[in-house]
């Protein structure tokens, strides 16, 4: 039977539960258009893994504390304001299917909302002296937006190579996870050692959780339908990448011009798709995935077993089975 998010979510249910109302209240404003927009997010909100990261770990390391809900509102605030800026740059109207904020509010409300929730996040953290999550956060936002830059520079050409993807997505994707881990370990006051090894942790989880997310633009049967939305909006994911160095250049040359003039024509995007399945792409990838999330569980191993840590595990496993 597959994982169930309320049966990892065990052991911190009551943390959680508590963690929603104090999130809530760090949204809160006194502008009524900006608080109706903070309720619309908070009543949307996803399955809430980024949280879950930061008090399992702190629970792996010692014990949960206030510093604990603070990093993790810390951290769903940023990534909430990340992606309603994100929504903007993208021009989408979704979002978790909903829409998006951009959608309902138009862009400058939009961006303003996002701005506002940044600030949130900042003083967060000033106001009770948690300079250490500062630190990390500022870290993670810095990393996010390179991450996202050097991605738009590559799209223009598609020269990206397999050493240049890992780099983006250790950027974009990894630097929160990465973040979630850090701020967990230090509310709780975790050695030098631990902390680096939640952060190593972070790091191998969040380069699998990204991978995932691209294989799921390719729709196996065991992943779901084929979507070819990186295809679409000519981002290199690594099947893409894998099977563009195993072919023949005049080959890669085809692909390459068809994903630059004609990634917009449906029967063209399955064109692709179908080259990347034929060309061992998407095994490739899996292959890669799964090694992050060995290495991952077994940085875990120097932690003593608890409740806490069999969750964090099956955390990780459900990162990489998950169908959507």
């Amino acid at each position: 039977m597959p994982l169930q998010l309320k049966d990892i979510q065990a052991p911190i249910a009551t943390e959680m539960v508590e963690f929603e109302k104090k999130f809530r209240s760090f949204m809160k404003s006194k502008v009524f258009l900006l608080d109706k927009i903070m309720d619309y997010i908070v009543k949307r909100k996803g399955k809430q893994m980024r949280p879950m990261f930061v008090f399992l770990t702190s629970g792996v390391i010692g014990e949960i504390s206030e510093k604990t809900y603070r990093a993790a509102s810390f951290i769903e605030l940023l990534h909430t304001a990340s992606l309603v800026h994100d929504d903007v740059v993208d021009d989408s109207n979704y979002r978790r299917g909903f829409f998006s904020i951009n959608a309902l509010w138009k862009n400058k409300i939009a961006v303003l909302v996002g701005d506002y929730m940044f600030t949130r996040t900042l003083l967060l953290a000033v106001d009770h002296g948690d300079y250490d999550m500062l630190k990390i956060g500022s870290e993670a936002v810095r990393e996010i937006s390179e991450g996202e830059l050097a991605q738009i520079a590559k799209t223009r050409n598609l020269d990206i190579t397999e050493e240049m993807y890992y780099e983006v997505i250790r950027q974009k994707t990894a630097s929160l996870i990465i973040a979630c881990c850090a701020m967990g370990a230090s509310a709780a006051n975790g050695t030098e050692k631990q902390k680096e090894a939640m952060k190593e942790f972070g790091y191998n989880v969040g380069m699998a959780f990204q991978i995932k997310d691209d294989l799921f633009d390719y729709g196996t049967e065991e992943i779901g339908k084929p979507l070819g939305i990186d295809i679409k909006e000519k981002k290199m994911t690594l099947p893409l990448i894998h099977a563009l160095q195993n072919t023949d250049k005049a080959n890669k040359r085809k692909i390459i011009r068809t994903i630059k003039t004609q990634s917009d024509k449906p029967a063209k995007v399955r064109e692709v798709i179908e080259f990347v399945r034929a060309s061992g792409g998407i095994e490739y990838a899996k292959g890669v995935m799964n090694d992050y999330y060995e290495k991952a569980k077994i940085l875990l191993d120097q932690f003593p077993d608890s409740a806490y840590k069999k969750s964090l595990v099956d955390l990780v496993t459900f990162t990489i089975e998950r169908t959507k």
